[in-house]
């Protein structure tokens, strides 16, 4: 028996209607139990910080309570994890008390001296480098700082560079070439500073340049993401023979929340976004944009920077030794290999 059209249409529509309000149900079923487990994570960890203030303040020994605590807090804390959207990713690379660059140069190197100035208009502070041993290995660091606490944040953008930040990165690559030292560059930020200021001063063009200037490193180099990568003002110092992400950073053309206000004239949509984006480690690694995903202490690199610290050390110190391996052609030739590969499709 023929269906009439209209009758066809509206059977469709009926069922697509009931596979979306089934669909919505679901989610939010999942986010009602996820919400539960993380009221749950939440009084658990409250309890054992005060049981292990107790017993620091009264010297008792109460291991045969905490110990079991942990091991509960660790559980759920991995369960949380393996559920967790690309939206609540990206709330953990601004987590508060996340790791810095400066947080982890202190605990990975030493003999860290900072060179200032672009030699042009003046010093920037949210993107600092100069030479330093990277567990005993002579390098020089770039790093995209973001500021510790309110004061210092303020002072330093955000992590968000101004050109001359840029140009001083330039120089310092121009350094670290003539003394045949590998660039260790450590990414975090939203992007570059969009004052009227820094426009004014070139901020394109040093982005531009500073990229190009990358591309032609005859040293090797190496990249990580260890919080925020946003747009070309992460890309300008992220031209690296190996790009690395932490496990909960993210790497994007563009913020969720820019993104969202530009499709959605609606920055509250930004994790419908983020999802659209792709921005997380399993999906910059799924389409080849980073190596490798240095692994994070569950629930984040803010509850443990020491162990965080270790796992980036440890990653960028095996891609140097690799990279250390190749000629100075060899490592251009791997490097706009590498890059000329983004983005690759198929017709047809």
């Amino acid at each position: 028996m023929t269906v009439p059209p209209d009758a066809a249409a509206d059977q469709v529509a009926s069922q697509t209607a009931d596979s979306q309000t089934s669909q919505s149900a679901a989610n939010q079923t999942a986010a009602s139990q996820k919400n539960a487990s993380q009221a749950t994570l939440t009084e658990l960890e409250a309890r054992l910080n005060d049981l292990k203030a107790t017993a620091l303040k009264t010297g008792a020994d109460l291991s045969a309570v905490t110990l079991p605590l942990q091991a509960q807090v660790e559980r759920l804390r991995s369960l949380i994890g393996t559920q967790i959207s690309r939206w609540e990713r990206v709330q953990l690379a601004r987590a508060p008390g996340r790791p810095t660059a400066l947080d982890y140069v202190e605990l990975l190197a030493t003999d860290f001296t900072e060179l200032h100035g672009d030699r042009a208009y003046g010093d920037d502070l949210a993107l600092i480098g100069g030479p330093a041993r990277w567990q005993g290995r002579p390098v020089m660091l770039l790093l995209q700082q973001k500021g510790r606490d309110t004061k210092g944040k303020i002072k330093r953008r955000f992590g968000m560079s101004n050109p001359e930040g840029y140009r001083k990165a330039m120089r310092l690559m121009d350094l670290a070439e003539k003394c045949g030292l590998p660039v260790v560059c450590l990414i975090d930020t939203p992007g570059a500073y969009p004052g009227i200021a820094a426009e004014e001063r070139g901020q394109g063009w040093a982005i531009a340049e500073s990229i190009q200037r990358m591309v032609r490193l005859r040293v090797p180099a190496v990249c990580a993401v260890i919080g925020e990568g946003g747009s070309g003002g992460a890309l300008a110092v992220g031209v690296g023979n190996r790009v690395l992400i932490m496990e909960n950073a993210w790497y994007s053309v563009i913020s969720p929340e820019a993104c969202a206000s530009i499709i959605w004239k609606d920055s509250a949509k930004a994790p419908e976004a983020a999802e659209a984006l792709k921005l997380t480690a399993p999906d910059l690694l799924e389409l080849g944009i980073v190596e490798e995903i240095i692994p994070e202490p569950v629930g984040g690199a803010h509850l443990d920077a020491a162990a965080s610290a270790a796992a980036l050390g440890e990653s960028v110190s095996r891609h140097l030794d690799e990279l250390g391996l190749l000629g100075a052609e060899e490592l251009l030739t791997q490097r706009a290999e590498r890059f000329r590969r983004l983005g690759a499709f198929l017709e047809g």
